[in-house]
């Protein structure tokens, strides 16, 4: 019994199903904030001669600032067509699904931590909008200076068409990168309501795809330390629900001290 409390945090019946929000109305804003980010992302379309000209700026900063180069990670990726493909496969499936799975098992699961999350990934979301919009930015694999390749292109799978063609997404909004924004969202909110020894493990996420966006060539390093900056200031502007004990955990009282019950009895 010890052990299980030890490992799992009880969520309370009650006050998970009070704290839970309407569900359809989390569908329609969910609905609506998905609508909103690929609209923006529309709308930060046709800067191409900026989104270049920003890309190489990027990269020479980085030169710069003496970060790890790009390539290093892309080179481990190269080794064979498997790994590179399951790269691939990584950067386009596994974004939307697992924030999604983050959401919905939140809702149904920890209801009081649901909308903390929701408004901290809105929030990020937003700025990050705000940035496609202001700062267009083109990805590595489009400039040829950085000496990287497209890795989708060339071994697929790939989501993005020509760049002046693509009519489904902004191939030019890299700045912040929301693939790691929002995996490092999942990581923190998971190992933040949970209890287990493994939570840590959710930090993976992060990693793996932070290794997956660089080594494929989609986003520079600056393009994720942007996207942890904007989730940090959005972490201390939502607040985060206190924990509520569950029902039937009597919490021991302190004991009064014996001075305290002798005054009381004049």
């Amino acid at each position: 019994m010890h052990a299980r409390e030890e490992f799992e945090e009880p969520e309370p019946t009650g006050a998970g199903t009070r704290d839970r929000p309407p569900l359809v109305r989390e569908l329609l804003l969910v609905a609506g904030l998905f609508l909103v980010y690929k609209l923006g992302r529309q709308l930060a379309a046709g800067h191409t001669a900026e989104a270049y000209r920003n890309g190489r700026e990027v990269w020479d900063l980085e030169r710069a600032l003496h970060l790890p180069g790009e390539g290093a990670v892309q080179s481990s990726l190269l080794h064979g067509d498997t790994l590179v493909q399951l790269a691939n496969t990584y950067y386009a499936v596994v974004h939307f699904p697992a924030t999604a799975a983050f959401l919905v098992w939140l809702y149904l699961r920890r209801p009081g931590h649901y909308v903390w999350a929701r408004r901290a990934l809105a929030a990020v979301t937003a700025a990050a909008l705000v940035l496609h919009l202001t700062y267009p930015l083109a990805p590595p694999r489009l400039l040829p200076a950085t000496g990287l390749v497209d890795t989708a292109r060339l071994y697929g799978p790939s989501v993005y068409g020509p760049p002046d063609a693509d009519q489904l997404s902004n191939q030019f909004a890299a700045m912040p990168s929301l693939h790691f924004g929002w995996a490092l969202m999942v990581a923190i909110g998971l190992t933040a309501v949970t209890r287990t020894v493994w939570r840590w493990l959710w930090l993976l996420h992060p990693l793996v795809t932070l290794l997956v966006i660089v080594g494929t060539a989609n986003h520079f390093w600056l393009d994720a330390l942007a996207a942890a900056a904007l989730l940090g200031l959005a972490l201390a502007v939502v607040r985060r629900p206190r924990p509520v004990p569950a029902p039937g955990i009597v919490r021991p009282r302190r004991p009064e001290r014996r001075g305290a019950l002798v005054g009381a009895r004049r």
